[in-house]
Formats: C-alpha cells, sequence, structure tokens
C-alpha cells in the first residue's frame, strides 16, 4: 500500500447514539470510494468495520472497527488517506469509543433524522470537546419516515449552540429524499438511490431556490464573522467565492467555531461522495491540529512536552487501543505522534523501559491487514504479537523520550460474580481473563478475599454478558453468572466491657490466658484499632499481640452474619497469666473470647456499602427516575437539566443497584445511563438487617464449627 505523508491523511471518528447508522455510513464510504466491491450491510453482518461474532449477532458495534479510504477530490492532483474509527453508540460500550477516539483528529457526530439530540450525542460531544477535537455533525436515515431535517437541525441548535450550520439542504422527504443542495458551491447534488454513491451534479430546484440562498447567505455570515478580511470582502461583495468560503470553512472548523452540518441516508447511498469531499477539503490533517503534547514523566504530571507532529520530530508513538485475537495474538493499535515509522523497526517503550521490534506494521480495513512499508507522523496502524506493550502507553526513538496521556476511564458501574462451570475452565480461566483485559479498559476482574468469589466488573450488564460471550467463542472458557455477594460489614452502637478467658488443664502443661477489654465505637471508615493499656505487668509483653491477633481474627469471621466487623477500637487493659501454662495460642484464644463477649454487649449492628449514583436521561424521566430510586432506598442529592437532559444523584445502597441497569433501560426505552462509585458504609434498616442475617446464619455457623476445630 502507498505511504502517505501528514498533509494527506485525515484521522476521523464516527461516533453518536447507537443505531444512527455509524457503521453503515462507514461501510457506504468505503464502496463509494471503490475500496469494497459491494456495500456491506449491518442487517447482514457483512459490513467491513463490524466483524467481531458477537457484534454481527446482536447487530451493534461493540468495538472500535478501523477501516481507510483513499479518496481523490474532483480537481485535487494527490488522493487523500482517510483514516475512519467506527465507534460503538451504546452506553454500555462507551468507554470503547472515549478510548479510541483518542486517536482521531476530528469527529463526525451521526444524529437520526428522526430521534434527533440522544443521550450519547452529548457524551461525544463531550469527548471531543476533551479531546480538543473540531467535529461536524451528518443528520442520517433522512429517507425513513418522521425523519424530519428542520426539526433535528432545532435540536442540534439548541444543544450546542448558533455554530451548528448547515451547509447542506434535502432534496425530498422521507422515502423521496434522492439528494442534498450544497450550501457552499450552490449546486443540487442527485443520487441514484442504491447506486454507487457519487452525485449527478445539477442546478438547485426552483421550489428550492430561495431558501437555498437564505441557507447560503447565513452560511457565509457565519463565516466571515470570525475573520476580518472576509467580512469586509463579504460586506463589499455581497458574497464570498467559494475557494474563500471553503478556505474560511475550513478555519472556522479548525478553531471550533463553526460545526457544520451535512445529510445522508447510509443505507441507500445518498451523501457518501459529499461526505468524502469534506473530510478532505475541510477537517483538518495531523498536522494542522498543530503540536501534540506529552509529559516528561510516566505518571503524567511532570513537566509538559509540546512535539510538533511531523516527520522531523524524533519518532515517537501511542497505542490506543489493543486487540486479543486466539490466533494473530496481540494486535496493538497505534497513532504515530511524530517522525516516520519504518517497518521491521526496533524502538523503545518508555513505560517499560523496553525495546520492541515491529515487523510487519500494517494499515487495517476492519479484520484484513494491509502491509505498508513505513507511516508518516499523523498515521494509524497497526503491528501483531509486541512482547510488552498495551494500552496507553508510548513508544519511540530512544532519545526522543515523551509520555502521551491515555484516555481518562469511568470506573465500572456494575459487578457480577463469576464461576467457572468446570475444573478446567477453572484452570484456563486466568490466562483467558488477562487477554480480554487487554483489550477492555473498562473491565475489571478481582477476587473479594471476604466473599472469595471471583469478581467481574463493568459498564452494564450487557458488557459482562459479551465478555462471557468472548470467553466462551474465542478461548473455550465457560463461565456462569451470579449476581455478586453484597459486601456487608458488622460494627457496634455502644460500648462494651468483657473478660475473655482460656483455661485448659491435659496432665502436661495446660493452657491459660485471661484478658479483659473495653469496646467502643470509632467514625465510619476508621476499621479497628488496638490500644494496649496494661500497666503493671498483669500480662506480659511478648503476649499482648497475640490478644491482637486473637481479637482481630474473631472480628475479621464476624458475629452476626458472618462478615468483618469494623470502626470500633478495642482496649487492652488489664489480665491473668500463669508462669508455665500461659502461651501465644491461649492469649490469642482468650482475645478470641473476649471480643465475642464484648460485642454481645456492645449492640452489634450490620452495615451497607452506599453508593454515589448517578443518572442521565431525557428529562421528560426526571420524574420517574427519581421515584424509582426512592423505592431503593435511595436519597435524592440533587439534579440538573441539562439541553433536555436531567442528571438526578443520589445515593443508594449497593444492595439495591444490583438489577438497575436493566430497569433504567425499560423505564428510559433505551436513552438512560448511570454511573456509580463507593461513597460510604452506612447502617442497614432493623427489618432488611433481620434478612440478611437470617440468610447467612447458617453459613456463619459452618464457619464457626471449621475455626473452632
Amino acid at each position: 500500500m502507498k505511504s502517505y505523508n501528514t498533509e494527506w491523511i485525515r484521522n476521523v471518528g464516527i461516533v453518536g447514539h447507537g443505531d444512527t447508522g455509524k457503521t453503515q455510513l462507514v461501510s457506504s464510504l468505503l464502496f463509494t470510494a471503490g475500496m469494497t466491491p459491494r456495500l456491506g450491510k449491518v442487517s447482514d453482518g457483512s459490513t467491513v468495520t463490524d466483524w467481531d461474532e458477537e457484534e454481527i449477532a446482536r447487530k451493534i458495534s461493540i468495538n472500535t472497527g478501523l477501516a481507510f479510504v483513499e479518496w481523490l477530490v474532483p480537481g485535487q492532483g494527490e488522493k487523500t488517506k482517510i483514516n475512519l474509527l467506527d465507534a460503538p453508540g451504546y452506553s454500555t460500550f462507551i468507554n470503547e469509543t472515549k478510548s479510541s477516539l483518542i486517536a482521531a483528529d476530528a469527529s463526525l457526530i451521526l444524529v437520526d433524522a428522526a430521534a434527533g439530540v440522544q443521550v450519547v450525542t452529548e457524551k461525544v460531544w463531550d469527548y471531543a470537546t476533551e479531546y480538543d477535537q473540531p467535529r461536524s455533525f451528518v443528520i442520517n436515515w433522512m429517507d425513513r419516515e418522521l425523519a424530519s431535517f428542520e426539526r433535528t437541525l432545532d435540536s442540534l441548535q439548541k444543544v450546542f449552540g448558533r455554530g451548528v450550520v448547515p451547509i447542506q439542504l434535502p432534496i425530498g422527504r422521507e422515502k423521496s429524499f434522492k439528494g442534498v443542495v450544497d450550501l457552499v458551491g450552490m449546486k443540487a447534488l442527485l443520487y441514484t438511490p442504491d447506486g454507487d454513491g457519487k452525485a449527478k451534479i445539477e442546478e438547485i430546484p426552483a421550489d428550492l431556490a430561495e431558501e437555498a440562498k437564505a441557507a447560503h447567505e447565513a452560511l457565509v455570515e457565519m463565516v466571515a464573522e470570525g475573520d476580518d478580511a472576509l467580512m469586509q470582502e463579504f460586506f463589499d461583495e455581497g458574497t464570498l467565492p467559494v475557494e474563500d468560503l471553503k478556505k474560511g470553512l475550513r478555519e472556522a472548523v479548525l478553531a471550533k467555531r463553526i460545526f457544520p452540518v451535512m445529510l445522508s441516508s447510509a443505507l441507500h447511498s445518498i451523501g457518501p461522495d459529499a461526505i468524502l469531499n469534506f473530510l478532505v477539503e475541510i477537517f483538518p490533517s495531523p498536522a494542522a491540529r498543530g503540536k501534540a503534547t506529552g509529559h516528561k514523566t510516566p505518571d503524567h504530571k511532570g513537566d509538559t512536552i509540546e512535539r510538533k507532529i511531523a516527520d522531523s520530530e524524533p519518532l515517537s508513538m501511542f497505542v490506543f487501543k489493543t486487540l486479543a485475537d486466539p490466533f494473530a495474538g496481540r494486535i496493538t493499535y497505534f497513532k504515530v505522534m511524530s517522525g516516520v515509522l519504518k517497518n521491521d523497526a526496533t524502538i523503545n517503550n518508555y513505560n517499560r523501559n523496553t525495546q520492541e521490534r515491529l515487523q510487519h506494521i500494517s494499515a487495517m480495513q476492519g479484520k484484513t491487514a494491509t502491509a505498508v512499508a513505513d507511516m508518516h507522523a499523523g498515521d494509524i496502524g497497526t503491528v501483531a504479537k509486541l512482547k510488552d506493550t498495551t494500552t496507553g502507553e508510548t513508544l519511540g526513538d530512544k532519545n526522543g523520550t515523551i509520555f502521551y496521556p491515555p484516555a481518562r476511564i469511568p470506573e465500572p458501574s456494575i459487578t457480577f460474580a463469576v464461576e467457572p462451570k468446570t475444573r478446567a475452565d477453572e484452570d484456563k480461566i486466568g490466562q483467558a481473563i488477562h487477554r480480554i483485559l487487554e483489550e477492555d479498559l473498562a473491565l475489571r476482574f478481582s477476587r473479594d478475599p471476604q466473599t472469595k468469589e471471583f469478581l467481574l466488573s463493568g459498564a452494564g450488564q450487557q458488557h459482562i454478558e459479551v465478555v462471557v460471550a468472548k470467553l466462551r467463542k474465542r478461548y473455550h472458557v465457560e463461565m456462569k453468572l451470579h449476581p455478586p455477594k453484597v459486601p456487608y460489614r458488622e460494627t457496634i452502637r455502644g460500648k462494651a466491657d468483657a473478660e475473655g478467658k482460656h483455661k485448659k488443664q491435659t496432665g502436661g502443661h495446660g493452657q491459660f490466658g485471661v484478658c479483659r477489654i473495653k469496646l467502643e465505637p470509632l467514625p465510619r471508615g476508621k476499621g479497628v484499632e488496638f490500644v494496649d493499656d496494661i500497666f503493671g505487668g498483669s500480662i506480659p509483653k511478648n503476649w499482648i499481640p497475640s490478644v491482637e491477633k486473637g481479637l482481630r481474627d474473631s472480628a475479621e469471621r464476624g458475629f452476626l452474619a458472618g462478615f468483618p466487623v469494623t470502626d470500633f477500637r478495642a482496649s487492652l487493659y488489664d489480665g491473668k497469666y500463669h508462669d508455665v501454662d500461659s502461651s501465644d495460642m491461649a492469649f490469642k484464644i482468650a482475645g478470641s473470647l473476649a471480643f465475642k463477649e464484648a460485642m454481645k454487649q456492645a449492640r452489634p449492628a450490620l452495615l451497607e456499602p452506599i453508593m454515589h449514583v448517578e443518572v442521565y436521561a431525557p428529562e421528560q424521566y426526571s420524574g420517574d427516575l427519581m421515584g424509582h430510586l426512592s423505592g431503593r432506598r435511595g436519597k435524592i442529592s440533587g439534579s440538573e437539566t441539562r439541553a433536555g437532559n436531567v442528571i438526578v444523584k443520589a445515593l443508594v445502597p449497593l444492595a439495591e443497584m444490583l438489577s438497575y441497569a436493566n430497569e433504567l433501560i425499560s423505564m428510559t426505552q433505551g436513552r438512560g445511563s448511570y454511573s456509580t462509585e463507593f461513597s460510604h458504609y452506612d447502617f442497614v434498616p432493623a427489618e432488611i438487617a433481620e434478612k440478611v442475617i437470617a440468610a447467612h446464619k447458617p453459613h456463619h455457623g459452618e464457619e464457626e464449627e471449621a475455626a473452632s476445630a
């Protein structure tokens, strides 16, 4: 494949809410550019960027798909390479979008012509803002029933401001949609539905002439508004020549002052060539973005380094995605941030201080790798079988150390317990999970030290289900999912004073140890404190640690229902010993007995984890959301509205959130999303505590018997 210089490269994130047709649009762009022999369709699983088995089966994007287009704009002498990052649109997989969008230089945001602005529309806008990217909109599905250009444009302008400006008008409505008016060149672009995606250029239809003229003048005025020279030309001439208008539009888009709106029917190939022309002529090359910012230290807290995105700079490349392929091994997706990457180069991994040899660097067309000899600054590619490198790391020349910051991914919002189905699955689970973790930054895997369960945490139930399906299909590991056990805690509400006495005579040396302790509650989160208040040597110093160990061990096993006891202070203030029969074991048992006796007096109580929850949904669901959270013992801490959506904040017990994801989807017709993070522990209401204790008491009794044995 040809090697492209930086100025002839475009890196575009194709983003938007689920079902807005992102993957279908990418398929249409590839077909129109001659990159594929036929138009792939999501409905039959033939698209280039949705190639994973789960994506084909579910008909949604789960991973970011990478593809490229080589496109020649009429009148230009050289083709441009457009790297397309087809990102997921459902909230469950939106973290994948955020982590891969970092490699784009601009974002093309798709909007459903019938639905308008949706939850993820705003999220991806925020991501593009965070990455300081120019962006543009495509109103897709213009051929569908209830599609409305005017209503959708109005919703975009209300949410994102007056900088949202159409550069096209529709010709025809719903099923009769057949083309667009180009408001820059003031021509009509007419398409043959289900044709080759290339327009026939004609004069603007008479019935659209006045509307097109007014929209053209509004566009010219917006472009000229930010440029004194263009404004003067506009005042003098009353308009702007096409080339000046394109130049001004390009600069306004780069400055993030104007966000152009285009139209399409991705399934019927209406509008793709105009979109490709726009990506080349208006969206910036990597070099036009200026400089890349990195840091001198891997923690990204040191002094910043600005490096020009150019071939003349030292080689540096950032890894934004990793794919674990059971056959090809680890596939690393990277962006060349500076310098020129040669095939078969040996370069440094700055984060690990190791070397990697990059054999067979490639440009990806979905799952198909196309070999390249080299890649220039700004280009995106892949390489297989790197030894150590993972997502978020920086590689490059030995003497050009720089660390580019990775995407900031939120913590998981839901956790499930997973259990291998067989012993063979248990043996394979470690390596398989490790591979999945390499490619999914939003996933966590751990073992709860209290419940002894394996826990798989992700962005939603569907996310976890997809991971379990991948484990089965890729690595032949069968897993069962269970709701996780809530990590309750126990504590005390009052003070207590108790004695623990262990006395046993066996014929030879006996066992003897007596200790007296006081218990008192501590504020939430303080844990367990042990205080040595022994005076006069009633217990020798060498046996006091044994008392503490016995006490802590007993606290870890719990008193009410087998959950660890926390947030208390135990003060050892008196005791007795025997010169011959006392021992470490005797005082350890005495400490345990003293703790159990004190707990009977100290008004023990059950604690549960409380989560800080933020729910994001259209404003119309505000009352239902608050009522539903209150019904789950939640305490509403506030809400705010933003552009037709509401963010409800609440403190809710974890036990009440385990099934929340599915209920939120049902309540909001899939338009709501939420995030959770641990806040604090609080007392469980008495009637609920009784049920929890009753459910765990038999298991707790078994533990007690085992411990005493």
